[in-house]
């Protein structure tokens, strides 16, 4: 049998995916930190994965593309450089962080 998916049954497109990611020691005690931050503010400990996927959909609402790009160094500056013109953007339209 080729596929046991359903031809019938609804796609559903937010159905998460298992990724894994190398990070080094210092990337994941950032993220650490982050979750407890939030939860000694808060009362609710962010978990890495919900941590990860914010980060994702921060840089999807900044119409980042990897188009051009051959190294992650690249692609960082990339990311830096999008955020600080949001920041200038918001700044000359008179709103606030």
């Amino acid at each position: 049998m080729a596929s046991m998916q359903r031809h019938d049954a609804p796609v559903n497109h937010s159905r998460a995916h298992r990724v894994i990611a190398s990070l080094n020691r210092e990337q994941v005690d950032y993220l650490d930190r982050l979750g407890k931050d939030a939860q000694f503010s808060s009362g609710i400990k962010l978990s890495r994965t919900q941590i990860l996927a914010a980060m994702v959909n921060a840089l999807k609402r900044l119409n980042l593309t990897g188009e051009g790009i051959s190294t992650a160094d690249q692609f960082e500056q990339r990311i830096v450089d999008a955020m600080m013109q949001s920041i200038r953007g918001r700044k000359h339209n008179g709103q606030q962080g």
